[in-house]
């Protein structure tokens, strides 16, 4: 008999920002996949008898096949196990959601969905900011920083990134942010719009750093942290 699959945002690392749904799923589950970024503190959720697999996609880390890990959600669930697949922040933001539903939906598997605090939301609030305000911030964009070659992806719409009246979301996108700046400048994007980088978003090492979309490309040119990143920039990214 098949089992059910949980696809569980766990926010962005840190336990107390789980919702109440999430922690049920994890106390009563029987297997838990989870990425890097949903492990440590998260974890002491779980059932102790619980199979825990890591199987979490890091840049420049040897990382497991997309292909394994949605035949391992397959093969737990048809053995009549609870599992839950633990991604970090929300799972429907570039969190390779697609790939791992169609996985399951192909062997005929139950399972649900639960939301978890994007990344992008932790990142303007540890900073103090909002993602919009009337008037000069009327719009959000996320935007992913490589594409599967780990390069800056070329069908991005550059006008629409270009745009100062916007909040943009760069995710994984420190080692091409230098690239994309050029780009955006040469688009009309004012060299000097604020832009925010948030290191290790809600965990103890958590880092903030406010710069320009220009100062900040010249920065991550001289070297980068291990640290997940997020790269926000536009008009909110300087308040105070």
């Amino acid at each position: 008999m098949s089992g059910f699959v949980s696809f569980v945002g766990s926010g962005p690392g840190d336990p107390e920002l789980l919702t109440l749904k999430a922690v049920d799923r994890l106390k009563n589950a029987d297997a838990i996949l989870f990425d890097d970024l949903s492990s440590g503190p998260i974890l002491q959720h779980a059932d102790p008898r619980a199979d825990l697999v890591g199987v979490g996609k890091r840049a420049g880390r040897p990382s497991p096949k997309q292909d394994h890990v949605s035949r391992l959600l397959v093969d737990y669930a048809q053995s009549g196990a609870r599992v839950v697949r633990l991604k970090s922040g929300d799972s429907g933001i570039f969190g390779r959601l697609e790939e791992e539903l169609s996985a399951v939906r192909a062997a005929d598997i139950g399972y649900e969905i639960i939301p978890g605090i994007p990344s992008a939301c932790a990142a303007a609030a540890a900073a103090g900011i909002p993602l919009t305000r009337r008037m000069t911030a009327r719009r959000v964009q996320f935007v992913t920083g490589h594409d599967v070659t780990g390069k800056l992806p070329e069908n991005l719409d550059l006008a629409a990134l270009a745009d100062p009246g916007a909040t943009t979301v760069v995710f994984m996108g420190k080692r091409t942010f230098p690239g994309l700046a050029a780009v955006l400048i040469d688009k009309g994007l004012p060299a000097d719009t604020p832009a925010l980088i948030a290191e290790a978003v809600s965990a103890p090492e958590q880092s903030l750093t406010r710069s320009t979309v220009a100062e900040l490309a010249k920065t991550l040119e001289q070297g980068i942290s291990n640290n997940p990143a997020l790269i926000l920039y536009g008009p909110l990214a300087d308040d105070d």
